[in-house]
């Protein structure tokens, strides 16, 4: 018997939140850190106890991602306490993130173009 845990709606208005406001962090603030590349928030997942959000990014040009990503890991402090001046008065417990590289859309890119063959 398999078991799914589902999110709850406290979680998932979390990571909407999440999403949103580092999305904008990511837009401004990070140029500056890590050069300028697109980054997208494909989406983030937060703990059942709210303490840890996993984030995902894609990243454009995709050239050097495995690089940035790990660029991104080095300023989570930074990104955090950013994030941490946006929701002080919605959350009490900011999150450790999580950065994880999302190439999916690299992915549906290469199968895209195998089945133009």
């Amino acid at each position: 018997m398999y078991l799914c845990k589902m999110e709850t709606t406290r979680q998932k208005k979390i990571s909407r939140l999440i999403q949103k406001d580092l999305a904008i962090i990511f837009q401004q603030d990070a140029p500056a850190l890590l050069g300028s590349f697109l980054f997208t928030i494909t989406g983030v997942r937060v703990s059942p106890d709210l303490s840890v959000a996993k984030v995902y990014l894609s990243i454009f040009p995709s050239d050097d991602s495995k690089n940035l990503i790990e660029k991104v890991k080095e300023k989570r402090p930074f990104f955090r306490n950013l994030l941490a001046k946006k929701v002080r008065h919605q959350l009490r417990i900011i999150p450790e993130l999580h950065f994880y590289l999302d190439d999916s859309a690299d992915y549906a890119d290469k199968i895209n173009r195998l089945l133009k063959e």
